[in-house]
């Protein structure tokens, strides 16, 4: 494969010159933040070639290493550091380009959202590119919503006052007068799209577009089953896409009725010789990169579009692109033969056929493109592989004493819904000791709904005298730190008794502790004052709104309750659930690199402290889920490279868990653990019942629209249904053990030695170095 572009062709190089038998070209870099470097060189080359080009850029996440990378090598084009790295990838002797005079264009906005919102993509676009680039704004085609002009002139608060806007007004008769506006306005917004799409091709097109793909293969907004010749327009979503959207608008209940304005799928294709990238990280993406750039142009496939030109490509991590043939064939070709290889063709052939092991004939292992590559490939290969399974699952089996286990997550749930059966069980040996630490606040997944109501209710306990704390002569002076094991003790009992008035009194008596120690309150009349004040404050916040400190910090301790409760299920203190409340989570759209003194320094000292013999992580070593697990994950082995200076940690065991955003396959994780019915319901009642800000599932996943306890047994369901083709389903049901018969999901993990962890840690740390400014 040859690339025009010298940069393109470097990485290319570096990749180690894959083939590459796609409809759309593509470059597979090892993380997240290089392939930020990689789109920021690969833009600023562009913009040499075309100083007045056309340019439509993406918002989100996904853009953070490009546009900080960016910035970085404008700003240093000429250091030494940066002109060795410029011709290492191909543009070493390029003049520094001026991004001055370039043309943007918005790609999509929700509608209708104030343009003054930290969370509208026109704020973002004014933010990170107008004004971070230093671009000109006279050169800037926006989507400003407060703008687009309505019926009357009206403000669209005035004709959709609760935001919603009823597409259906363009094919029927208004109901009534508002409706008639409604329906007036609609289509004046159509207009407005058709005008903006023209001012766009009287550009010539945009000549260099970025943008992610989405969890449907959305590129813009272009859902699944958008027209490939399609415009810009004002367009429904799907639950894929809301899904994703919550968390910018505050909850999948708002995204979930908002409209978007975007671009079409003909406007990014319109111009011929457009350079068009797509960029995704994480296997979470794997399959719809996958039918992206293996199908023909379809509907289906949104970003398939860009077949039609010559200079689409996609920048892909390595788990973004694991499902690619190519990949999937350099795993299997490329290096030594292990079992784990075995084990890989042998199932996905299983599930690839729809059909138990034991049904395998020779000639369905010799014809499949992988499994014919197994050395000495016999009759007995089955059953190796079968061995090989029955060997992990074993190993999660083993009972286990005198363990002292440190189990970190980077949000709260991600312990519970990674590994929580295996703890569960592993904590009912009296020998061991369970710690739990969050090492985020979290208080991005708290509505501002939710935090009204349980202030309201709050006060109505105290008006009706149902705090009876707060009357302890001592309470607003200490009292209020004392009891916290009755706080979770007491909500528990009456989750037991059924009382639901009960719970959300004891979730008010944690509240008014937290507050008293907060706001440094010295009386009920302070304390009433105070969450009159915070409910104001919220309820006239927009959907999304960054809020202040405070309300940070007090959504946070709500979470942090929360945890508390969970683990206070299966018998664990307070005392053992930590709160670390890391710096760099601040809740902007970036997040902070992480910090020695600040992040590391708190999770050494609980492993000083500790001395775990076992330490649980949420493994995501390329950097492709929320972009907190990538970060948690840098602290906890900085963290642990450091105890290990102090101590002999040959013994330490370091088990890397995943739930919801990534998973494991079979051959990947080494250790497998029974989940019986009755594991999944005390899991779903725990997560039920204490995770009380998320039972309504405001941030959902794209894959199920409930809660995250609901897909962590439906992951564990499939899981189970993978190695029962394996295996056979009798190898459950006809077990002489009880546990293997009442199994009806898996779980799986995988359990490293230090060295082996820290080596995976390190690549991606590697990777990062100079992109902290």
């Amino acid at each position: 494969m040859k690339f025009k572009s010298k940069v393109e062709s470097a990485f290319y190089k570096i990749s180690g010159e894959p083939e590459i038998n796609t409809n759309i070209p593509y470059i597979v870099v090892d993380n997240f933040p290089l392939m930020g470097l990689l789109t920021a060189l690969r833009f600023l080359e562009w913009v040499s070639e075309n100083p007045n080009g056309v340019i439509s850029l993406p918002t989100g996440k996904t853009p953070e290493y490009y546009i900080k990378w960016t910035k970085h090598l404008l700003e240093n084009w000429d250091s030494k550091k940066i002109k060795e790295l410029r011709s290492k990838y191909g543009i070493g002797d390029l003049e520094k380009p001026s991004l001055k005079d370039l043309h943007f264009v918005q790609i999509d906005e929700f509608y209708p959202i104030s343009s003054t919102q930290h969370n509208s993509f026109y704020n973002y676009v004014k933010k990170y590119y107008i004004e971070g680039f230093g671009l000109d704004p006279e050169n800037a085609l926006l989507i400003n919503s407060d703008e687009i002009p309505l019926a009357g002139g009206r403000h669209f608060s005035e004709v959709f006052p609760d935001s919603k806007v009823d597409l259906s007004l363009r094919y029927r008769d208004p109901k009534g007068q508002l409706e008639k506006i409604q329906q007036e306005s609609i289509f004046l917004i159509d207009n407005w799209c058709s005008v903006y799409e023209q001012k766009i091709r009287d550009k010539g097109g945009i000549g260099f577009f970025l943008g992610g793909i989405g969890p449907d293969g959305h590129i813009a907004f272009n859902v699944r089953g958008s027209d490939h010749y399609s415009t810009t327009r004002l367009t429904e979503t799907n639950f894929e896409t809301q899904a994703v959207a919550a968390g910018d608008l505050g909850g999948i209940e708002i995204s979930r009725n908002r409209l978007v304005i975007t671009i079409g799928l003909d406007t990014i294709t319109h111009n011929p010789d457009a350079v068009a990238l797509i960029f995704a990280a994480g296997e979470a993406k794997a399959n719809m990169v996958k039918e992206a750039l293996e199908n023909e142009a379809s509907v289906l496939y949104p970003a398939s579009v860009l077949n039609k030109l010559d200079q689409a490509r996609f920048y892909l991590t390595t788990g973004a692109a694991a499902s690619l043939q190519t990949s999937v064939d350099a795993f299997f070709k490329e290096g030594e033969w292990s079992q784990a290889k075995t084990d890989r063709a042998v199932i996905d052939l299983c599930s690839r056929l729809d059909k138990y092991s034991h049904h395998l004939t020779m000639a369905d292992l010799k014809g499949d493109r992988y499994c014919k590559l197994i050395p000495g490939l016999s009759e007995n290969t089955v059953s190796d592989v079968f061995s090989s399974i029955e060997a992990k699952f074993k190993k999660g089996t083993v009972e286990e004493k005198n363990q002292v286990y440190y189990h970190t997550g980077p949000h709260h749930d991600d312990i519970m819904l990674g590994i929580n059966p295996h703890i569960h069980r592993l904590s009912r040996e009296e020998t061991n000791s369970n710690y739990f630490s969050v090492l985020t606040s979290g208080f991005t997944a708290v509505t501002n709904d939710f935090v009204i109501k349980a202030l309201e209710d709050t006060k109505h306990f105290l008006d009706k005298g149902l705090m009876q704390m707060t009357r302890y002569p001592d309470f607003f002076e200490s009292g209020y730190k004392l009891k916290r094991d009755k706080d979770v003790n007491h909500y528990l009992l009456k989750v037991a008794s059924g009382e639901d008035c009960e719970l959300r009194r004891g979730l008010a008596h944690r509240i008014v502790r937290d507050m008293v120690g907060l706001y440094n309150l010295k009386s009920v009349d302070q304390l009433r004052d105070e969450i009159n004040n915070i409910v104001n404050i919220l309820k006239k916040s927009y959907d999304g709104e960054v809020n202040q400190p405070d309300i940070q910090k007090l959504k946070g301790m709500i979470r942090e309750f929360e945890e508390e409760l969970v683990w206070g299920y299966f018998g664990i203190e307070t005392k053992h659930v930590t709160h670390l409340r890391l710096g760099f989570y601040t809740g902007e759209v970036f997040t902070e690199q992480p910090k020695m003194e600040r992040d590391v320094e708190p999770i050494l000292e609980e492993l000083r402290t500790i001395k775990p013999t076992v330490v649980s992580l949420a493994f995501d070593p390329e950097g492709s889920g929320p972009d907190t697990h990538y970060k948690v994950l840098q602290v906890i082995a900085e963290a642990l490279r450091l105890w290990s200076e102090e101590e002999d940690l040959s013994e330490l065991r370091v088990w890397g868990y995943r739930n919801v955003w990534y998973r494991f396959h079979p051959a990947e994780a080494n250790v497998i653990v029974p989940v019986s019915l009755n594991a999944m319901g005390v899991m779903d009642s725990a997560f039920t019942n204490s995770y009380l800000s998320q039972v309504d599932a405001s941030f959902p996943s794209y894959q199920l629209d409930g809660k995250f306890s609901d897909l962590t047994k439906r992951i564990w369901v499939e899981q189970l249904k993978q190695i029962q083709l394996l295996v056979g389903k009798n190898t459950f049901y006809e077990s002489t053990n009880p546990r293997t018969r009442s199994t009806h999901g898996l779980l799986y993990y995988k359990e490293m030695k230090l060295d082996e962890f820290l080596t995976n840690a390190r690549e991606l740390e590697k990777d990062m170095e100079g992109v902290v400014l």
